[in-house]
């Protein structure tokens, strides 16, 4: 089917769906002279997509930029680089890390006070 009626089926505009598919959410499919078609797969995506923005109340281009996130390293890696430096992403800690806090904490701990009788 042609964008008109996949809209109409969708509850949405052509122009809603093509802005979808400038970001990336529709499956590359098309047909002859370059016009989209859509059938059940195209349309059960789109509705997938909208259903994740609902449920998790995002746009759509926050979806695509999700979905670039997962699918590029290097986006993956830039933002998990500013999660960290914003606190929102823990550093993995190493085993070395953890002992050498673990040392740090025993010599900060004070010795406890002698309670034995010497005489």
């Amino acid at each position: 089917m042609r964008i008109t009626e996949a809209a109409k089926r969708l509850g949405m505009s052509p122009r809603m769906l093509r802005y979808r598919e400038s970001l990336g959410l529709l499956p590359p499919v098309r047909g002859r002279g370059s016009h989209r078609r859509f059938g059940p797969e195209e349309l059960a995506a789109v509705a997938q997509g909208v259903e994740l923005e609902k449920r998790f109340d995002v746009s759509p281009a926050e979806l695509a930029f999700a979905l670039r996130a997962l699918s590029e390293p290097a986006v993956a890696a830039a933002v998990r680089d500013l999660g960290v430096r914003i606190g929102r992403i823990q550093v993995p800690r190493r085993a070395l890390d953890f002992e050498k806090e673990k040392a740090l904490r025993l010599l900060r701990t004070p010795p406890a006070p002698d309670t034995s009788n010497r005489a």
